[in-house]
């Protein structure tokens, strides 16, 4: 069975444990809470765990052999495979794909990834796994659910928090999940309502004053913590207002444009060698594959292309180049002011004038 997002943990609560379950995804918190679910419901039915950690070196014979041992403490046994890569290989695919095709009696399955893309969730084992049990998958949160996400999260914990609030606190995380999630329990233990105590109805407790947008920002300190990889996203996106605003960020947390301008450099050649293809009518999914761009960016990718044709990309290449050579001396200019530019140039056409 294939599920994604939020109806993850609401199936994985409703029935018994399944023989095997996978766990992957682009969001490392949400893969590691519902692994935690699945783990405590185990306990409380009386599984033993066991646990694997899948490095380069993995034995996966040690994990062949634990099919067919009895366990000395219990006679249900959960075996919690970690495999952050989401690449087993060969042997391990067909470990996998062994124990699904005739699991184990009181035994349960769980591999965690923390790395996942479309085209690994095609895999035989990932398929194999589907057909006795649950493949749970969690992509990216898109900006517009995550203020829903963190209204859901402070209310399950007690706070009575409304929706401008909420949206705050989603603009100053940035899309980060565990600094949202680290947020929201320092703001149980600011607003005095006790981490894990039970609640009304499914277990939380309603605090003693709601909070609004202007109590948010009082309590919550700024916890946006850009990276440049964010950075170039944004103005691919055509965000000019929020690439500006990483940019900034950056700079006052002390980052220099040298060290910027590889990551920023990249995406941009990579997009004049697509406009490139685009303009011929050659293979443009062929191309982002041979880039190394995966399923989950190709989008972004595709929409950057509309914006721009092929020269513009290429006077976008040009231009990385510049700034490069003015930010170590080997050219004359204010290197922030011309990336920032750039960057602006990047997400919206009208902003080009700005490089002329």
């Amino acid at each position: 069975m294939q599920v994604e997002g939020d109806n993850v943990e609401r199936q994985l609560a409703k029935d018994a444990l399944p023989p095997a379950i996978l766990l992957a995804g682009q969001e490392p918190l949400l893969v590691l809470e519902a692994a935690d679910m699945v783990r405590a419901k185990a306990r409380a039915d009386g599984y033993v765990r066991e646990t694997f950690d899948v490095e380069a070196r993995f034995d996966w014979d040690t994990l062949f052999a634990s099919f067919s041992e009895m366990s000395l403490f219990a006679s249900r046994r959960l075996l919690d495979v970690r495999m952050p890569s989401g690449k087993p290989g060969k042997e391990g695919s067909e470990v996998f794909t062994k124990y699904c095709a005739n699991p184990p009696p009181d035994t349960v399955l769980l591999v965690s990834c923390l790395e996942w893309n479309k085209q690994q969730g095609n895999a035989a084992w990932v398929r194999a796994i589907g057909q006795v049990g649950i493949v749970g998958t969690f992509w990216s949160m898109q900006r517009h659910k995550l203020p829903d996400w963190l209204l859901a999260r402070m209310r399950a914990r007690g706070l009575d928090v409304r929706h401008d609030a909420a949206q705050l606190l989603a603009d100053r995380v940035e899309g980060n999940l565990l600094a949202a999630a680290q947020e929201v329990d320092k703001l149980v233990l600011q607003v005095g309502v006790p981490v894990g105590e039970p609640v009304l109805g499914a277990g939380t407790r309603a605090s003693a004053r709601t909070i609004d947008a202007a109590e948010m920002d009082a309590l919550v300190a700024d916890s946006s913590r850009f990276d440049v990889f964010k950075l170039i996203d944004s103005a691919l996106a055509g965000e000019a207002s929020r690439a500006l605003k990483m940019l900034r960020s950056l700079r006052a947390e002390g980052d220099s444009v040298p060290a910027l301008m590889g990551p920023i450099a990249q995406p941009l050649v990579a997009m004049t060698s697509l406009a490139r293809v685009k303009a011929s009518g050659g293979n443009l999914s062929a191309e982002m594959r041979s880039r190394q761009i995966w399923d989950s960016k190709q989008p972004l990718y595709k929409r950057a292309l509309e914006r721009h044709d092929a020269l513009q990309w290429e006077r976008f290449a040009i231009e990385a180049g510049r700034i490069d050579r003015i930010s170590k001396g080997r050219a004359e200019g204010d290197e922030w002011l011309a990336l920032e530019r750039l960057l602006a140039a990047v997400a919206q056409p009208r902003a080009r004038r700005l490089l002329a």
